[in-house]
């Protein structure tokens, strides 16, 4: 299967500029780009589509270029956005960028001999322009009317509380001089990205059309949203971050692995290189037996392994599995670390277990049950659990004896309520 087919199969193509695309990217060898925004320190898995996009492109021959916005994210893309972005000082954006940078050499080759790829700083050679020169080399070849009629703009504009500044209204002009460039010099014939960049891609085109009478090419890829219809992106609260020290690995399989049913495929098509054949095994299962969440597993182990490595991978699976059922006893601190860092948690005195505490009163403290005799009621019933143990004496007392891997135990009740229990000096 060519890189065409394999990429139209897994629904990874939204819009191409021309039907010649197909042939070229599966018969020839060219270099394409894609265009990452430096506003934060790190990327998140709503960028890994486009990462994997030049890793696949990479692997059948091509050669990728990853540019970092290091000018344009001074600026910001009013694309998919309902207000004006904060701008960042050169500071923090130069921190950005060299944590990106660092990220994305993680998932392509940089030595290779024939297709080598790059990571550029369009602040390379948008920084020495002149505004004048821009202005009437570039500027000129683009219709005011062309760019507020672009989806981007016109929803903006029609915002009367917020409107667009003139600074992000620019935007297209420089990530269409981005693909200008990068054809100048590295023979860059293809720009790739989000459908929601299909105006920045075409204008660049255009662009190239119109300065060097030359064709070059635009290829975008449906966005990928979460099951509520929502984008991934950047928010004060719930992004997934491929930084282990903003998102950590065990965070970051658990959110594949929570994956809902309605997009766990297309996921799997996205995030993953498992085979057709493979695929459609996971569908079915998805569909048949959706309980065992054999997709859901799959694809979090599968992007996982992509993103922190097999050997973290292995832990967190551990982590995971082990978080529920008796073999938590017996992990070593880091890894129980990995399965409890999200839980809820209280402390109490290490010293407080030397006599012991009556689990009854245990239970209570740490809100399982709201008395003691709730708590009796609950271990009478069999739905008491000490690290993962179920627990039917109504008179036991937890001591330091039970202190698992870190000093730390794990209270249960039932299936899903659980609180971890940190003993302190």
């Amino acid at each position: 299967m060519g890189l065409f087919e394999e990429m139209t199969s897994r629904g990874l193509i939204a819009q191409v500029t021309d039907p010649a695309i197909g042939e070229m990217l599966n018969n020839s060898s060219l270099t394409a780009y894609i265009g990452f925004d430096p506003t934060a320190d790190s990327l998140h898995v709503g960028h890994l589509v486009q990462i994997f996009n030049l890793k696949r492109l990479q692997e059948h021959g091509h050669r990728p270029i990853a540019v970092a916005g290091g000018a344009t994210g001074l600026i910001g893309d009013p694309s998919g956005k309902s207000e004006e972005r904060n701008l960042l000082d050169s500071d923090i954006l130069a921190r950005n960028l060299a944590r990106i940078e660092g990220q994305l050499s993680r998932f392509l080759d940089f030595q290779s001999k024939t297709n080598s790829a790059l990571v550029l700083n369009n602040a390379d050679w948008l920084g020495r322009i002149y505004l004048v020169d821009f202005l009437r080399d570039v500027g000129k070849h683009f219709s005011v009317n062309q760019m507020v009629a672009k989806e981007s703009v016109k929803s903006r504009i029609a915002s009367r509380d917020q409107g667009i500044s003139y600074t992000e209204f620019s935007y297209q002009l420089l990530q269409s001089y981005d693909f200008l460039h990068l054809f100048d010099n590295y023979n860059c014939i293809l720009q790739m990205g989000a459908s929601d960049q299909w105006g920045n891609v075409t204008s660049g085109i255009e662009l190239i059309r119109k300065m060097r009478q030359k064709v070059a090419y635009g290829l975008t890829t449906p966005l990928v949203l979460k099951a509520d219809g929502t984008k991934f992106g950047k928010s004060e609260s719930g992004t997934v971050w491929i930084d282990p020290d903003k998102t950590s690995p065990y965070q970051f399989y658990q959110f594949f692995l929570r994956a809902e049913d309605e997009v766990v495929g297309s996921y799997l098509r996205s995030f993953t290189w498992i085979g057709e054949d493979e695929l459609a095994e996971l569908d079915l299962a998805t569909a048949q037996e959706p309980g065992k969440r054999r997709a859901q597993n799959a694809l979090a182990a599968a992007v996982t392994n992509l993103v922190h490595g097999p050997e973290m991978t292995r832990k967190v699976k551990i982590a995971a599995q082990a978080l529920f059922s008796e073999e938590i006893l017996g992990l070593s601190e880091e890894t129980l670390a990995l399965a409890i860092e999200d839980a809820p948690a209280i402390s109490i005195s290490a010293g407080s277990l030397s006599d012991g505490i009556a689990l009854v009163d245990l239970l209570c403290d740490a809100g399982l049950t709201k008395s003691k005799s709730e708590s009796r009621k609950v271990i009478a019933q069999g739905g008491a659990y000490l690290n993962n143990v179920r627990v039917a004496d109504l008179d036991m007392k937890v001591k330091s004896d039970d202190l698992i891997a870190g000093g730390v135990l794990l209270l249960r009740r039932g299936k899903k309520d659980y609180i971890v229990v940190r003993a302190t000096t």
